[in-house]
């Protein structure tokens, strides 16, 4: 009886945007939202105030429009990751999962020869490179030389040598190139994350905003109403005051 009772009691109202009826908790007072928002929702609603309520989802577009007008104007022109973010963010869902599995499906889908051009740019960059590759120097001229093993087999001014490292430096030129553009490559993807990171960021930190804004209106609003209860309970208890008692003299 007590629930059916708190149910009847249930406030009713309308959404000045959508006209459909929500419970009156789950709409927003008009006083509570941005001014910013209050002014766009007022172009497209006549007889939009301040004593207007608004739905959630009407209110969501509504933001969403507002955070895309404020972006348009920093940045001239909306890119594709703003709108995909804003797009995430009206729906609820994270917008760096599709970045994040492009990055995975870029590592997962790796050819032996870009592992291999991977592996000779991290050790053609290395200090274990450049002491393999002077020693290897040193003792190659050693031999020739000193005429080590018949008189040496690459007599000075060492071309064949020569010959080697040229070819050497013409393979190993573009086999780094390709690593260095498949890393670039994962940096901007790994960049375009953090700046979708970053932007979800700000929106939901403007939502929370709004949201702790709204509800602490309707805190002030339950605390009036209970106010008002409870002097209404308190005159109603109040004993009647007694007529004053007439002189028998």
């Amino acid at each position: 009886m007590g629930r059916n009772g708190s149910a009847a009691r249930t406030r009713m109202e309308t959404c000045a945007v959508c006209g459909k009826l929500f419970p009156s908790g789950r709409l927003y007072h008009a006083s509570s939202i941005r001014p910013g928002i209050f002014e766009l929702i007022r172009q497209d609603v006549g007889g939009w105030s301040l004593d207007s309520r608004i739905c959630g989802p009407d209110l969501s577009q509504y933001r969403r429009r507002y955070v895309a007008d404020l972006l348009e104007q920093e940045r001239g022109e909306l890119s594709g990751l703003d709108r995909q973010v804003l797009e995430s963010f009206e729906k609820g869902v994270s917008s760096v999962h599709a970045s994040a599995a492009g990055l995975d499906k870029e590592l997962e889908g790796e050819t032996l020869g870009q592992r291999a051009a991977d592996r000779v740019a991290a050790f053609g960059g290395s200090w274990g490179f450049i002491i393999t590759f002077v020693v290897v120097l040193l003792c190659w001229m050693t031999i020739n030389v000193i005429g080590f093993l018949g008189g040496g087999f690459d007599p000075y001014p060492f071309i064949l040598l020569n010959l080697l490292l040229s070819c050497i430096a013409a393979l190993q030129a573009p086999v780094i190139m390709m690593s260095q553009r498949r890393q670039e490559e994962k940096d901007r993807i790994r960049a375009e994350n953090d700046y979708m990171i970053n932007l979800r960021a700000e929106l939901e930190i403007r939502q929370l905003h709004d949201m702790i804004e709204h509800q602490m209106a309707h805190q002030w609003e339950r605390l009036a109403e209970l106010q008002q209860i409870q002097i209404e309970l308190l005159e109603g208890h109040q004993p009647p005051t007694q007529p004053p008692a007439k002189n028998s003299s």
